[in-house]
């Protein structure tokens, strides 16, 4: 049987990587022959998880193809946001948790989608109907995925699958689960150690939505005014980008994790769209949106719903 690769989305965040070994790992109990590797270099925030919990971070790649002509998906299925050939190999597997969009294989394929907050929350059940353990290194990482996508388990996507997979990982990773979610979520808002450039694509994803090209990103901190601050700087970044990368619209959620209030900041062509998705006007490109921290929630679906209306 020839090597596949698995991995998560571009720009990858703590669920991406933490996906992308507990499936590896789990496919290779069956004797598939698998590596995880990640598309970008882990955020502060993973490296974090990484560190604590004593694994190696993945090796990078730009493309599949030169290695293998099988992969699996985890954290996403949209083509825009994963690996450059992708339409160069075959899929046959993907573990999401997110919304199925323009996605299609000439192949059946093993695919697991679940409406939860956590593709790793996924990954938990998959373990146990396997009948496998969990290595306590991965089951540290999977519950750091978990608390990053969910905020604690605050996020509005946060499901009780999610919280009765927390409970059994934390059992494993031997960790107190709000003392190291606070600490790990803490270290991935170093504001002032990163880059403009790197703030909007620590964690961007690009949509479409009724044929314009939407970018959102996420930017989590412990104080929204370290963020904006900076505000002409990272404009002029999201300007470049929007140049460069031909999007219409770009959204950064500058997101509180310890209140879980987000500020939009938002630059580009149908502003107006963006002002009736939310009901609220933009002022100096910014709009408070208390309570909102999830941008597959809170965020992508008003949006999409105002660019069909």
């Amino acid at each position: 049987m020839s090597k596949q690769l698995v991995f998560g989305h571009q720009n990858p965040d703590t669920d991406t990587i933490a996906a992308a070994i507990s499936l590896a790992y789990l496919r290779q109990q069956d004797g598939v022959d698998v590596e995880a590797v990640a598309l970008g270099e882990p955020n502060a925030e993973t490296k974090f998880a990484l560190d604590y919990f004593d694994t190696k971070p993945l090796r990078v790649i730009t493309a599949a193809k030169p290695e293998v002509d099988q992969v699996m998906l985890v954290d996403h299925n949209e083509p825009q946001q994963s690996v450059s050939d992708l339409n160069q190999v075959q899929v046959t597997n993907v573990v999401d948790h997110h919304r199925i969009h323009d996605f299609n294989t000439e192949k059946p394929l093993y695919y697991r989608a679940e409406p939860v907050g956590c593709s790793s929350t996924i990954l938990t059940k998959m373990y146990h109907e396997k009948n496998v353990a969990i290595p306590k290194n991965i089951a540290g990482l999977m519950l750091s995925a978990i608390i990053s996508d969910t905020l604690l388990l605050k996020s509005p996507t946060t499901t009780d699958d999610d919280k009765a997979a927390v409970e059994e990982l934390v059992k494993i990773a031997g960790v107190d689960y709000n003392d190291y979610g606070i600490k790990m979520l803490k270290a991935g808002t170093n504001i002032a150690a990163r880059s403009d450039k790197d703030l909007i694509d620590g964690d961007a994803k690009s949509f479409t939505m009724n044929g314009v090209n939407v970018r959102i990103d996420q930017i989590n901190t412990v104080d929204l005014d370290d963020v904006f601050a900076r505000q002409a700087d990272i404009e002029a970044a999201m300007k470049d980008e929007m140049h460069t990368e031909g999007y219409d619209l770009f959204v950064v959620m500058v997101t509180n994790v310890l209140n879980s209030d987000t500020e939009l900041l938002v630059i580009g062509s149908h502003t107006d769209v963006v002002e009736k998705a939310f009901g609220k006007k933009l002022e100096n490109n910014r709009m408070a949106l208390p309570g909102v921290v999830s941008r597959k929630k809170q965020v992508v679906p008003p949006l999409t719903d105002a660019f069909n209306a």
